[in-house]
């Protein structure tokens, strides 16, 4: 027979860790069971060239109801998923698509030229293309031997 040391706080540990859980499935995150704003938009931002490449999911929503901004260097885009009036409310057997207004913030890792800005939509798909700003690409300094 051997001899095994207990730790307590490791039990409780695990019963805090169950509990945690208990909560957070429960109240903090219950947009799996039930929608009803839209979620944060999932975005994709890369450095390609001379261009900050930004692209954001957001399925279901008309291009002319999507805002773009920037400031400073902060890219801000704003929308509204709305709701399809085609189903009458006493024959809906579950509804899971969230309506209303959705907006995410993020910082640009470096300035960028807003006026030479495209945006391109495809599939629920937002592109961006910010050219950086002259000032923030690298120069080139040469050496002059003496």
């Amino acid at each position: 027979m051997s001899i095994t040391r207990w730790e307590p706080f490791s039990d409780l540990m695990t019963l805090r860790d169950a509990v945690n859980r208990l909560f957070e499935e429960s109240f903090v995150r219950p947009s799996r069971v039930l929608c009803t704003t839209p979620a944060a938009v999932p975005v994709d931002m890369y450095q390609q060239n001379s261009n900050v490449i930004v692209k954001a999911s957001v399925p279901g929503v008309k291009p002319e109801d999507i805002d773009v901004s920037v400031t400073g260097n902060t890219l801000t885009i704003k929308g509204e998923m709305k709701e399809e009036k085609e189903v009458k409310e006493e024959n809906v057997i579950r509804r899971e698509r969230c309506v209303g207004t959705f907006s995410r913030s993020m910082t640009l890792p470096t300035p960028v030229d807003t006026s030479k800005a495209q945006a391109t939509f495809e599939n629920g798909v937002l592109t961006l293309t910010l050219p950086v700003a002259e000032e923030a690409k690298p120069k080139e300094i040469k050496i002059q031997a003496r």
